[in-house]
């Protein structure tokens, strides 16, 4: 299940970039688990003279970290250099303009159906190579039993390939709606329950003999020894669903991929809703991101929280309109938070729960649509520590059932 901090972390890992007609950025925390397992992968451009094609993923292990490091620096080589990926292209010498000799090695795009079979059987193999390294390990004590879901976007000059194993989950945002979403594998889900089921599995409370909570995973080999069945058809399968979305030049506007520390506590298109909103007020890629692991945390996700946002150029672009009613929100909430504190003053300083859960009470106009007075705490937080100081940390208001089922804080 994983333990838990008495205190979230919630220092973030960033990074950003951009090419191919894309923008990304992303943001991972630790947040209140005792230690960071997710992992994340973002590469514009990639080998075997796919120039114009870039890869994104985001890695959330479980029982440790090992298979989601792992994942995160090999898979997309294991699907590039697989023949089934190939095909049967043939390399050719592109000479350069000077007549010099050659400039780089260029290869006829695959298929869609190439690409399709290239990435299960990427993800088949690394499973194996995995496997592979555990058990040679065996020996010194030290074997792995850590796993990791793995949603992943490879993105051409002309689809977008959704991929997915676990319930991590992706999603297209087009023309302002939520498009296209991956699907969890839960070992609930009927198809799941079956193949586990013929492995000599059971499903209670939801988990895979009672204890793993996904049923597809890279790693987790402790559930892939039944004899005689194949890699796909044990407790827990390496094998993703792929599936190729024809791009829209004029509609598409963003991919957000995520683990499941952010779908606990966010819809579809909550997220959706969210993230277009945040577009509107800035092209910070990373500071959305941000924005959106800390909403997540304050709505009371107690998951490490991952999370890569791949722009369009059909994205939302940065509105006045917008910039000003953010502005003028922020302020109303500072006023607000001052009012409170000046109200209770024969009483003493209130605390934060307190103060979020009056302003839970109020209807609020303009708040972030998905976000919600969740998405603004900082802002909140950042005037009450203002005015009181010398407040000691209240890790009880980071979590939102206090405020919002009015949950006195404990003495």
């Amino acid at each position: 299940m994983g333990a838990f901090l008495d205190k979230p972390k919630m220092e973030k890992q960033n990074a950003h970039g951009e090419g191919n007609d894309l923008r990304y950025g992303l943001s991972s925390m630790q947040g209140w688990r005792v230690e960071m397992e997710d992992a994340h992968t973002a590469v514009i451009g990639l080998p075997c003279g796919l120039r114009p094609w870039s890869f994104f993923a985001v890695y959330d292990g479980h029982a440790g970290s090992q298979v989601a490091r792992y994942s995160c620096e090999h898979l997309l080589e294991h699907i590039t250099s697989n023949p089934d990926f190939q095909g049967n292209a043939e390399p050719q010498v592109q000479a350069d303009g000077a007549g010099d000799g050659a400039k780089e090695m260029e290869v006829e795009e695959p298929s869609v159906d190439q690409v399709k079979v290239g990435i299960r059987t990427g993800f088949l193999q690394i499973d194996e190579h995995m496997r592979q390294i555990s058990e040679n390990r065996k020996g010194s004590g030290s074997t792995d039993r850590s796993g990791s879901t793995a949603v992943c976007v490879m993105v051409s000059p002309q689809h977008v390939f959704f991929i997915n194993c676990g319930d991590s989950r992706g999603l297209l945002s087009r023309g302002g709606t939520v498009h296209f979403f991956t699907h969890d594998h839960k070992p609930s889900n009927p198809l799941e329950k079956e193949r586990i089921q013929n492995a000599g599995g059971s499903v209670m409370i939801q988990r895979v003999n009672g204890s793993l909570a996904v049923s597809r995973a890279l790693g987790d080999f402790d559930y892939k020894c039944v004899h005689g069945k194949g890699p796909t058809e044990q407790l827990v399968s390496p094998e993703p669903d792929v599936c190729a979305v024809e791009r829209s030049e004029v509609e598409d506007e963003f991919i957000v991929l995520a683990c499941d520390g952010i779908w606990d506590v966010m819809a579809n298109e909550e997220l959706c809703d969210f993230v277009r909103s945040r577009l509107e007020v800035t092209d910070d890629l990373e500071k959305i991101c941000n924005e959106v692991v800390d909403t997540c945390l304050y709505k009371g996700s107690r998951d490490n929280m991952s999370v890569v946002l791949v722009c369009f150029s059909g994205a939302p672009k940065v509105s006045a309109e917008a910039v000003k009613r953010e502005q003028e929100l922020d302020k109303y909430l500072e006023s607000r938070v001052e009012e409170i504190l000046k109200q209770n003053g024969e009483e003493g300083v209130p605390d934060m729960v307190h103060v979020m859960r009056t302003l839970a009470s109020e209807n609020i106009p303009n708040l972030p649509p998905g976000g919600e007075l969740a998405s603004k705490r900082s802002v909140v937080e950042a005037v009450y520590n203002k005015l009181n100081p010398f407040r000691n940390d209240d890790t009880e208001s980071l979590t939102p059932l206090s405020w919002k089922q009015g949950k006195e804080k404990s003495s």
